[in-house]
């Protein structure tokens, strides 16, 4: 059975193969493409794209710009590769929309679990809608609104959001955040999950307030 399509844009045809074959294994179909414009022609043609691998530095257009183009017409879960492991680089990932932030050289198993664990996270079947006091979550859609209004969230915005949602009440620590949203033990900076946490709020409005610290642990969701 077909598991998805899963666009690789890299200028390397090394690195496309490598991944390529990796992710064939088990059950992926692989559409490459050599560089950004080729990217967005394949997102463009309307084609069905379960996930997107895209590096950063390619010509003609970058990955940045594929990426924020990606997000324009939905959320399709991304990856970025890159040689540059610079935390504002993994920063502007993120803002942009990524869901994945990979500095290579990277283990192609990693990757693959990486991919995933991502589509199983943007495909709950046991989606549906919650209205938390004005604040409402359709995980069939991917959609947050507040009162009747759209709030536009990355897809990492989207699964901390829902992440702190389900375990409602429950005070839950930061390592506790990463290895859950991540989806992998993340042996960054624990200050990811703050940045994350505090454009999230922001982006909530006076909902933001349900999102409460708890002191030299993490956070906790409850309705006030």
């Amino acid at each position: 059975m077909n598991a998805g399509n899963i666009l690789i844009a890299d200028d390397e045809a090394r690195m496309r193969k490598l991944v390529a074959d990796f992710l064939k294994k088990e059950g992926y179909t692989v559409i490459e493409a050599e560089d950004g414009k080729q990217a967005l022609d394949i997102i463009h043609s309307g084609q069905h794209i379960s996930l997107a691998i895209l590096d950063v530095m390619m010509p003609e257009t970058d990955g940045w710009t594929v990426c924020r183009e990606i997000r324009k017409s939905g959320q399709t879960p991304v990856i970025m590769l890159t040689a540059r492991s610079e935390e504002s680089d993994e920063l502007f990932g993120f803002d942009l929309g990524a869901d994945e932030y990979i500095t290579k050289p990277f283990s192609p198993l990693i990757l693959v679990a990486r991919v995933q664990a991502l589509l199983r996270r943007t495909s709950d079947p046991k989606a549906s809608v919650k209205n938390l006091d004005g604040l409402e979550i359709d995980k069939n859609r991917r959609v947050v609104s507040i009162d009747g209004e759209r709030v536009d969230l990355s897809p990492k915005e989207y699964e901390l959001l829902l992440y702190l949602v389900d375990n409602e009440s429950l005070a839950v620590s930061r390592e506790q955040i990463l290895n859950s949203v991540w989806d992998y033990d993340y042996y960054g900076d624990a200050r990811t999950v703050d940045t994350h946490i505090k454009r999230l709020r922001y982006k909530l409005g006076i909902k933001g307030d349900f999102i409460q610290t708890v002191r030299g642990l993490g956070y906790r969701f409850e309705i006030i």
